[in-house]
């Protein structure tokens, strides 16, 4: 099942997914306010029970796309998580060295913007570079999750956009303002639940810039794993429903190239997943 939030009719809601419209799982489940809600019950499980014979309320071309969780309790992102793009960082002239551990910061979930929602480029900065990345949601909370039980608290997954404003990302060795800026972090267009997608698959990932193909690559390039970065935050942190893994990078990015390129204005970044979707985002200059 495809699952999403969404506006339709001034009113945000959640629902899924069904031909090239969405039944309003909001409307329908009330005690259900969100997504994140219905994950947390484990009633997800069950989408496609929920869906079956209803009709469609609304055509996916009439619906605003909402971020998948629009306001999760906390975005986790792994940094330099592909092999390919911490070949490319130490090509550029970085000294980063592997750790034993994944290094990661944390997203404000007001950073997010939805599929077909502009990514903004702050006054401050012409160095609004792209990252697509695979999103892991959380289904079932916990902490001090093992590797071998982790997918088992995994909901589905998304496409991530995790731009960075780069000189401000390399203000310090801790890189978390370059990544929070307000409407940079694209997530969507749904999520697509975990039983669709086998633990361990590679799934090809490729991000387009006007057309241009400018990252391609396969989440079997992970350094450290989906369940490593789920026992890993958990260890830290109780991870709860909803809760977003953005699992990293691969190579590519505009920073590393000679000369550098950026996102600037009228462009447009599409960040595609196998069986999972595409995220579409156009450029803006902030207001």
């Amino acid at each position: 099942m495809r699952l999403l939030s969404f506006i339709h009719q001034g009113r945000e809601t959640w629902g899924a997914v069904a031909g090239d419209g969405v039944v309003d799982l909001g409307k329908a489940m009330p005690s259900f306010a969100t997504l994140a809600d219905y994950i947390a019950s484990g009633e997800y499980l069950k989408a496609a029970e929920h869906v079956k014979g209803k009709a469609i309320d609304a055509k996916l071309a009439d619906i605003t796309y909402l971020p998948v969780i629009p306001r999760p309790e906390k975005i986790v992102c792994a940094v330099r998580n592909y092999m390919d793009h911490h070949q490319e960082v130490l090509a550029a002239g970085m000294n980063r060295e592997l750790s034993e551990q994944p290094p990661i910061f944390l997203r404000v979930w007001r950073s997010q913007v939805a599929h077909n929602q502009a990514i903004v480029r702050p006054h401050v900065s012409e160095s609004l570079d792209w990252e697509g990345e695979l999103a892991v949601i959380i289904g079932k909370g916990g902490r001090n999750i093992p590797e071998d039980k982790a997918y088992e608290h995994v909901a589905g997954y998304s496409c991530y956009n995790d731009a960075s404003i780069r000189e401000w990302q390399f203000h310090a060795k801790q890189i978390a303002s370059g990544k929070n800026f307000e409407s940079t972090g694209g997530f969507g267009p749904w999520m697509v639940t975990a039983d669709e997608i086998a633990p361990g698959r590679q799934l090809k990932l490729e991000v387009r810039l006007n057309g241009e193909t400018i990252q391609s690559s396969h989440t079997g390039h992970m350094i450290f794993s989906i369940p490593k970065l789920i026992n890993y935050a958990s260890t830290i942190f109780t991870l709860t429903p909803g809760d977003v893994i953005a699992t990293g990078t691969p190579a590519g990015v505009g920073w590393s190239k000679k000369p550098p390129r950026f996102m600037k204005p009228g462009d447009v970044c599409e960040v595609e997943i196998e069986g999972v979707g595409r995220l579409i985002n156009p450029i803006v200059q902030q207001d």
